[in-house]
């Protein structure tokens, strides 16, 4: 059902301003951002607290599953890498990422495919995966390819919601595959936190651009207060987490 959500909200939605898709995340820590991305702070704040425990200038970066590109371009821009190249198997949202990030030389947008990236062995020194692989229908496929591309000492940055049984099954995967855990943390509240402020608007954005037969699924899929992922998120059903990994030398 995610999936084909996805799909279709890449088809449709094509304003230029919605260029985040994730639930967001409240930070204690204040994060200096130029007036342009005001309005986007609680989606850049998720984005930011994936990847800020780890040097990314002049590094070369990959990001699984970029969706509308509004994190990579983010990313890009503010912390430098020498080369960010940003996956999705979604050929309608790359081709609307290529459009709008054209200008960025550090950032390029290419069509794959998570479990199975056309992509060289050893190639890259960071790789980053937000609130995206509770899609994938392979997880040890995925993380094994995240493995493969990494260089020895390249670091993986996930964070995504998972059931608790579930992650703690993922956490086995992460080091059956090779992976060291650096650090962990729930984070849940911060992500609940920002549901509750951007509810509003999510459900007017919704309200204004799905069609009627459809706006309950775009709302459960968008995290929207009293659907089911935000209700199970409120009752630790489910958990969003953070993990910081290494692949060893």
């Amino acid at each position: 059902m995610w999936r084909g959500l996805y799909q279709r909200m890449a088809r449709t939605q094509t304003d230029p301003s919605f260029r985040f898709m994730n639930y967001g995340f409240t930070d204690e820590a204040e994060l200096q951002l130029p007036e342009r991305d005001e309005p986007d702070r609680l989606f850049i704040q998720l984005y930011n607290m994936n990847i800020r425990d780890v040097k990314i200038e002049g590094k070369e970066v990959l990001e699984i599953g970029s969706g509308r590109g509004g994190g990579a371009s983010w990313i890009a821009r503010t912390y430098n890498p020498r080369s960010l190249l940003a996956v999705d198997y979604s050929a309608e949202a790359v081709r609307l990422s290529q459009n709008w990030f054209a200008a960025q030389e550090n950032l390029v947008f290419k069509e794959g495919n998570a479990q199975d990236l056309p992509l060289s062995d050893d190639s890259f020194d960071i790789v980053y995966n937000v609130e995206s692989s509770h899609c994938y229908a392979n997880i040890p496929e995925f993380l094994q390819e995240v493995f493969r591309v990494l260089r020895p000492g390249g670091k993986f940055c996930w964070t995504d919601m998972r059931d608790p049984r579930t992650m703690e099954k993922m956490q086995g995967q992460f080091l059956e595959i090779g992976f060291s855990i650096e650090s962990r943390a729930d984070v849940t509240k911060n992500v609940t936190d920002a549901l509750n402020l951007i509810d509003k608007g999510r459900r007017e954005m919704i309200r204004q651009s799905a069609p009627a037969s459809l706006r309950k699924s775009f709302e459960t899929f968008g995290g929207v207060p009293g659907t089911p992922v935000y209700e199970a998120l409120k009752s630790g059903k489910i958990q969003y987490f953070r993990y910081l990994l290494c692949k060893p030398r």
